[in-house]
């Protein structure tokens, strides 16, 4: 059974941890630098920690990349300066959620440094919080990480070259994310005109529930590179990245209000439109 390196124990990296230990492979990652709350994540996820970052590349058949989209390259870097001081070479998995041009380039800094590379994305919330996460991948040696002892999460190929798992990612999250800005946006603007109870009772539930809207506020400062990415993958879609541009403007100014101070984990299930409009109030 393959040891596997985590580089990135927050919640979705400890919740695709445990889901991989649940599976029955060691899952090793470290916590040189990290905060008090992803100590606490990765110790509910049963990950075993190893002293520095260098001792988690010697270790692990595979690294799994999970960061915030902005700190995706820095971490390929980051990876690519430990290789002269160990000998292993473990496949890196990148399941970041970049576009594809930053894939092609986190790519290309790890193989300079002697490790295949995989790219890859997730669709979904962290194991721990709901089964059923799907992890897209891509790459000549995708099916390596696909046949990891995967519990609770689904890996699906989609292609051989490098960036297509990224692809994927950039237009289910314009989507996704793009609703949920359009609904935090919706609730606002209501609430300052007096008008939240009739707008939320005419939307209903389709374009997000307001439990889903606070998540989203928890993780806006995440969303801002995120959107910028997004952009990225548009234009080089031949499409404008204007769009993309102003949700990326939409989410920094969400992540300066109260709201955004949570944490995921700590949301509450009955979270209300007024309690939102209220922590995002200026």
């Amino acid at each position: 059974m393959k040891t596997i390196g985590l580089v990135g124990a927050g919640h979705m990296g400890s919740g695709l941890g445990w889901a991989l230990r649940e599976g029955g492979h060691d899952v090793v990652t470290s916590l040189a630098g990290r905060s008090a709350r992803t100590a606490r994540l990765a110790e509910e996820a049963g990950l075993r920690i190893a002293a520095r970052p260098a001792d988690v590349v010697a270790e692990a058949d595979v690294i799994l990349v999970v960061t915030p989209p902005g700190a995706a390259f820095d971490a390929a870097t980051e990876l690519a300066a430990m290789a002269p001081g160990v000998a292993a070479r473990p496949l890196v998995a990148d399941l970041n959620a970049t576009s594809p041009t930053t894939a092609r380039a986190a790519a290309e800094v790890v193989r300079a440094a002697g490790f295949d590379f995989v790219d890859g994305s997730i669709s979904g919330p962290p194991p721990t919080v709901r089964p059923g996460a799907r992890i897209y991948l891509s790459g000549p040696r995708a099916i390596e990480v696909a046949d990891l002892s995967w519990t609770h999460a689904t890996p699906i190929v989609v292609g051989d070259g490098i960036g297509a798992a990224s692809a994927v990612k950039m237009s289910t999250a314009s989507v996704y994310k793009g609703l949920m800005g359009l609904m935090t946006q919706a609730i606002r603007a209501a609430s300052a005109h007096g008008v939240l109870e009739p707008v939320m009772a005419d939307l209903g539930e389709g374009f997000g529930t307001p439990y889903e809207v606070a998540m989203a506020a928890t993780k806006a400062h995440r969303y801002v590179a995120e959107m910028g990415e997004i952009a990225q993958s548009q234009a080089a879609a031949g499409l404008t990245p204007s769009l993309f541009e102003a949700f990326a403007a939409v989410w920094a100014d969400v992540a300066d209000q109260p709201l955004a101070d949570g944490q995921p984990e700590t949301i509450e299930r009955d979270v209300t439109a007024r309690q939102i409009a209220d922590g995002l109030r200026r």
